[in-house]
């Protein structure tokens, strides 16, 4: 059975990342989207809330499943026997970062295949980064967000 593992910190997941998970269903038998857990990072949404938002956005697909992890994602793919990484690329930028990281992933997660999609143009702006800022500025978010995501009241824009 081939698994890919699509780790990320999905704070919030975008419909970037869903546009890539769908793509990539049909290339493997199961796809695991798991959120990678950093203490020592900050998140705007708690790991329950993007566990549950994730889970609901791939709630019709049971070839997809939701995760998390902590430490290495080559570690957490032997953990569950996935031999394939998924990342997306939206431009140079991502390509350059991810390439080093896929050839470090190689090394420790002993021959773990990253499988690089590349961005549709629609999707090719849209980064969780971005998507934070504008909630965080109060702005409207939702072109961005998976329909099924409902934001906190605090974060919640007018209609």
């Amino acid at each position: 059975m081939s698994t890919a593992v699509f780790p990320g910190s999905f704070d919030p997941i975008t419909v970037g990342h869903v546009e890539l998970v769908k793509r990539a269903v049909p290339l493997f038998d199961r796809v695991v989207v798991a959120v990678g857990v950093n203490s020592q990072k900050s998140y705007l949404f708690d790991l329950e809330q993007r566990m549950e938002w994730l889970r609901e956005v791939f709630a019709d697909d049971n070839r997809i499943s939701v995760d998390s992890f902590e430490g290495l994602t080559a570690h957490y793919c032997r953990k569950i026997g996935a031999r394939y990484l998924l990342r997306g690329l939206r431009n140079a930028s991502d390509f350059d970062y991810e390439k080093t990281i896929s050839q470090l992933n190689e090394i420790v997660g002993e021959g773990l295949e990253t499988i690089f999609l590349i961005s549709q143009p629609a999707y090719s702006h849209i980064s969780s980064t971005i998507v934070r800022e504008i909630i965080k500025g109060g702005g409207d978010a939702r072109p961005f967000l998976p329909p099924q995501l409902e934001l906190p009241p605090r974060y919640d824009t007018p209609a």
